[in-house]
């Protein structure tokens, strides 16, 4: 096989065209696979030291079974399926994409707080019942009243932070890597600890990895916030405890949620969150626009195209 081939393990995505023009740019042949298992990652692509990926496990039995495997590019963010540890053990490197969708991410994060805020969809049902009162909407706080935190301060939380500054109210946000002062250009935010942004904040938006925060938030944090404070998680779904949180929207330990992730996707069925009436929820459709989805296809396959050429990777994680 000639050292100009690549594969891509998998891809959902509707078209490829981005990922063939860089490479036939590039002079790099795309192979295409639709491996779901580990059998099918270990059967396909042994011949390969560079691969896209998009929900194929890369486990360490995978890692294990193909020694001359060197490299594995994820579509998106995320690294949930690819175990980085053992990567790194059997000397593969692990690249994501982390920067396509800042813009459309923190935007949808916006939506979502406005729409739980500012009662969008109580009224827009009470509406569609024929009713015309604003108040089944009560209460509803001006945005320069509130404090909005925001846990992580990565690309998207400090888009976020960008975009809600305009309404005026209090910024706090929890991040381990700047314990004390806001990172360079965001001093209008105030750094402080996750307890005291939980017990302070009107509204709570989430913008961390998966890992280490697995259930970061359960229900003694859910517990320790406002009766009319607001959660929103466009992160990872296992960031929060989906049965804590059930039971905290359910009995009115807090005002709302809205989550464009949950712990399983698609859930089976109707997902116990989806029938109450404080909920939004939305399918993990926060990272999507027409430009995003092609950055990210496009970005992926110049990564494959950096190593192929013996450049520099961009998105290194191992």
């Amino acid at each position: 096989m000639s050292t100009r081939t690549v594969a891509i393990t998998d891809c959902d995505h509707a078209s490829m065209d981005e990922e063939k023009k860089v490479f036939s740019d590039g002079s790099v042949e795309m192979v295409m696979y639709q491996c779901k298992t580990e059998d099918d990652l270990i059967s396909a692509i042994q011949s390969y030291k560079a691969v896209g990926n998009q929900y194929a496990p890369f486990t360490e039995r995978v890692f294990s079974e193909l020694p001359k495997l060197r490299l594995v590019v994820r579509y998106g963010v995320g690294i949930d399926n690819i175990d980085v540890k053992a990567a790194t053990k059997y000397g593969v490197r692990v690249c994501n994409v982390p920067d396509y969708g800042i813009q459309e991410v923190s935007s949808h994060a916006l939506a979502l707080m406005m729409a739980l805020t500012r009662k969008l969809f109580v009224i827009e049902r009470s509406m569609r019942r024929g009713e015309w009162n604003y108040e089944v909407s009560i209460p509803i706080a001006r945005y320069s009243e509130q404090t909005i935190g925001i846990i992580g301060l990565g690309r998207i939380g400090k888009n976020f932070a960008r975009l809600v500054r305009p309404l005026d109210g209090r910024v706090i946000a929890a991040d381990p890597l700047y314990p004390h002062n806001a990172p360079p250009d965001f001093s209008f935010i105030e750094m402080t600890t996750l307890e005291d942004l939980l017990r302070t904040s009107d509204i709570v938006s989430i913008h961390c990895p998966l890992e280490p925060t697995f259930h970061m938030i359960a229900r003694p944090q859910l517990k320790m916030m406002k009766k009319n404070a607001f959660l929103i998680n466009v992160s990872r779904g296992g960031i929060i405890e989906e049965s804590a949180l059930e039971e905290a929207l359910r009995e009115r330990w807090i005002a709302g949620a809205a989550c464009d992730v949950l712990e399983k996707e698609p859930p089976d069925g109707l997902h116990p969150l989806l029938k109450l009436d404080n909920f939004i929820g939305t399918p993990h459709v926060a990272w999507y626009s027409e430009q995003s989805s092609s950055d990210l296809k496009r970005k992926l396959a110049e990564e494959l195209l950096r190593y192929v050429n013996g450049e520099p990777l961009q998105y290194l994680l191992n």
